[in-house]
């Protein structure tokens, strides 16, 4: 039997594929473009753009699966003085053109580590998640995104999705501005194994394969939805001053954005998250009783959508 990490890292580039096709069948015009790199001391990773799309305005499909030393950030944080380690991820973001069609991310991760090079492995997890960001908010895609993911939970443990939810609403929270970064959706982290056989990790692997395929059935139908319905230039302002609270959660807050930064990542594909237009407006707020203030209304008290 293939080991869990072969296993995982296949899982995913099969997901990269899957996911892009769905996504270029849904934009029509747009298509992926590849970057394949490789990482200075081990691995490397198959990032996927697209831009100027028909709906999409830029979005990105990236695979990592990278292996090495560890860096001294992770060294401090674990408190070890040697170490090894293997990472596996895939991790999305897309941004539509549309302020009626909302951005969202997903990512799904697997961490080993070793006391030392081709050693046993010491310790182990999973982490990951997918959160839906609308700048016009529709009570029913934000009902759908959060249904399809309870049942993706619920496939491996029905007591899953209610704590991954409070954690997701607590994790993209801008508290610099008091609010969520968007309506939420799953998010859970450091995923270990707590038995002696492995059957853990098999576990949360499951839960990653659940989460990660029921992203496109999640996703896809609301742009469906909303991707035809006309907006004004006001409304595409709204979006690109809330896109600038988007970008200022991934710079001061997100942790894999800060890690990959402080630990020499690929740059371009770190930042590949960010929105292609962005505004930031002093003291912008919008008037009272508008679709965009109960927007604001929902990102400051967040709504148990099930």
């Amino acid at each position: 039997m293939n080991s869990l990490k072969d296993r995982f890292t296949s899982y995913i580039h099969q997901l990269q594929n899957d996911i892009c096709k769905k996504l270029e069948t849904c934009d029509g015009k747009a298509t992926f473009e590849e970057d394949n790199w490789s990482r200075e001391g081990g691995g490397g990773g198959r990032t996927r753009v697209m831009r100027d799309g028909a709906v999409f305005e830029k979005g990105g499909v990236n695979c990592s699966v990278v292996h090495g030393e560890l860096p001294e950030l992770i060294k401090n944080r674990f408190d070890v003085e040697q170490g090894w380690f293997f990472a596996a991820g895939i991790s999305l973001v897309i941004h539509p053109i549309s302020p009626m069609v909302p951005t969202v991310h997903a990512n799904y991760r697997f961490f080993e580590l070793y006391d030392e090079e081709e050693g046993d492995r010491k310790d182990a997890w999973f982490g990951g998640g997918a959160d839906l960001t609308p700048y016009y908010l529709f009570e029913e895609d934000a009902r759908h995104f959060h249904k399809i993911h309870k049942l993706a939970c619920d496939a491996v443990d029905e007591s899953l999705y209610p704590t991954f939810k409070k954690e997701c609403d607590e994790y993209f929270y801008n508290a610099h501005r008091g609010e969520s970064r968007g309506i939420g959706g799953i998010f859970y982290d450091y995923k270990r194994d707590d038995s002696k056989n492995g059957e853990a990790l098999e576990r949360w692997f499951r839960l990653a394969m659940s989460c990660g395929n029921a992203f496109v059935n999640a996703y896809i139908p609301i742009v469906e939805k909303r991707k035809s319905i006309s907006y004004t230039p006001k409304q595409r302002y709204w979006q690109e001053i809330r896109r600038g609270r988007y970008v200022e959660f991934n710079l001061i807050h997100d942790r894999g954005t800060l890690f990959g930064l402080k630990t020499n990542g690929r740059v371009e594909s770190i930042l590949m998250s960010l929105p292609p237009r962005v505004r930031w407006d002093y003291m912008h707020e919008p008037t009272s009783g508008s679709k965009e203030d109960r927007l604001l209304e929902v990102l400051r008290n967040p709504i148990d959508w099930i």
